[in-house]
């Protein structure tokens, strides 16, 4: 498991480096950062505007863990290209999910 999931026991919170208008909406694999903190890369079609990438973001990986977008919060990171997202369901089944969506 990366250190871009965390398990807690009703959820999962899961870092993301976003790149909006990235011509697509896809998750490109799991990298560490200059900080080294890990994080999930993902790009979205939509534009940083009044939330819409955020949204995007949420439906992609909504998809990607087998929940409901309901499930998926934005914790932090509203305006910032780094966001922390919760994911609600079994840790195990988010992770796994995850884990076998992102290439490596």
């Amino acid at each position: 498991m990366t250190a871009a999931l965390s398990r807690h026991s009703d959820h999962v919170r899961l870092t993301v480096r976003l790149t909006p208008n990235g011509g697509g909406d896809a998750m490109d694999g799991w990298e560490t950062g200059a900080d080294g903190e890990g994080h999930l890369k993902a790009r979205v079609s939509d534009p940083p505007d009044k939330g819409k990438a955020n949204k995007a973001l949420i439906v992609l990986v909504a998809k990607a863990a087998g929940v409901a977008k309901s499930a998926v919060s934005l914790v932090s990171g509203d305006t910032q290209r780094k966001k922390i997202l919760r994911i609600e369901g079994d840790p195990e089944d988010i992770v796994s999910r995850l884990e076998s969506a992102v290439p490596r």
